[in-house]
């Protein structure tokens, strides 16, 4: 039963999260500003709400994970930190559609850095679903050659591959980083304030970007960073693939923002491709722990 009420819970935790990240890229839109004081107030909030919210849980649970732990953390926090610069500016630079599906192609730099440092050969299915997310990648990125959005599409495949190298950081160490990610922000926010001071500070609709940072950003860092403790990785791979599929949606909703025609197909193949490879692992998964029971009855 317990097993049951834990694998419940990271069902709520993940799918509150992966909801809660949707609405991530439309109000930063809806703000209606420049790049750089977008980011230094996203950034501020989403800082103010997690050193708060950990103070708190420090005081009810003296149990609870350091804010940075040790030099790894660090290191950790930086690579977080630096995937926000580039993902604003991604956003800033390009379509939602091309940004959230290139942003998916984070599961294989994932496994291909795991492959590369942590000696992790991907099984020949998963190798498989990374040539078709590569090949999908490549034909929103060829759509973008001789346009403005080629930009904003590098961009998002560098923040995505900072964002790989610090989940396989945090998986090499095995060590609690789920605040590292919200104390990140601290570099993002140095940086844009240095460029608002030369720029200049301009957002028509600062609530928009103040509740995205204060109160969405903490709620999705902390639901996604908790979530994955009680499912498998298969299973959080598709609550990561609502923000893929829903984020274009509200935009073109919103803002009547219409993905090409390369970006669907694009887009489609990343999504059918991320798909069955969470389908294709679960039912993996659970072959084994049948034969497990199986040679090990009770």
């Amino acid at each position: 039963m317990s097993s049951q009420n834990d694998h419940l819970k990271g069902l709520i935790l993940c799918a509150i999260g992966g909801l809660a990240i949707t609405a991530d890229i439309p109000l930063v839109k809806l703000a209606a500003g420049d790049a750089w004081p977008i980011l230094m107030v996203r950034c501020a909030m989403t800082l103010l709400a997690g050193v708060c919210g950990w103070l708190i849980w420090r005081a009810l649970d003296k149990n609870a994970p350091p804010l940075i732990p040790g030099k790894i953390g660090l290191l950790v926090a930086a690579l977080y930190g630096i995937s926000s610069v580039f993902f604003i500016i991604g956003v800033f630079n390009t379509s939602t559609a091309n940004l959230v599906f290139i942003l998916a192609l984070n599961t294989t730099f994932s496994a291909a850095l795991s492959w590369i440092f942590l000696k992790e050969r991907p099984k020949n299915g998963t190798l498989l679903a990374m040539g078709a997310m590569v090949f999908g990648v490549l034909i929103i990125v060829w759509d973008s050659l001789g346009t403005g959005n080629l930009v904003g599409d590098l961009a998002g495949l560098i923040a995505t591959l900072f964002i790989a190298t610090a989940i396989t950081v945090t998986r090499s160490t095995r060590k609690e980083m789920g605040m590292a990610s919200l104390v990140g922000v601290l570099l993002p926010l140095t940086v844009s304030a240095l460029m608002v001071s030369q720029t200049g500070y301009r957002i028509d609709a600062p609530w928009w970007i103040i509740f995205n940072g204060a109160v969405i950003m903490p709620i999705a860092f902390f639901c996604l960073a908790t979530g994955p403790k009680y499912l498998s990785g298969p299973e959080v791979s598709m609550f990561y693939l609502l923000e893929t599929v829903l984020a274009p949606i509200w935009v073109w909703m919103i803002f009547n923002e219409v993905p090409t025609r390369n970006s669907l197909i694009g887009g489609a193949i990343l999504i059918i491709a991320l798909v069955s490879h969470s389908i294709w692992q679960m039912l993996e998964s659970r072959k084994r722990r049948t034969t497990n029971v199986v040679r090990h009855p009770a």
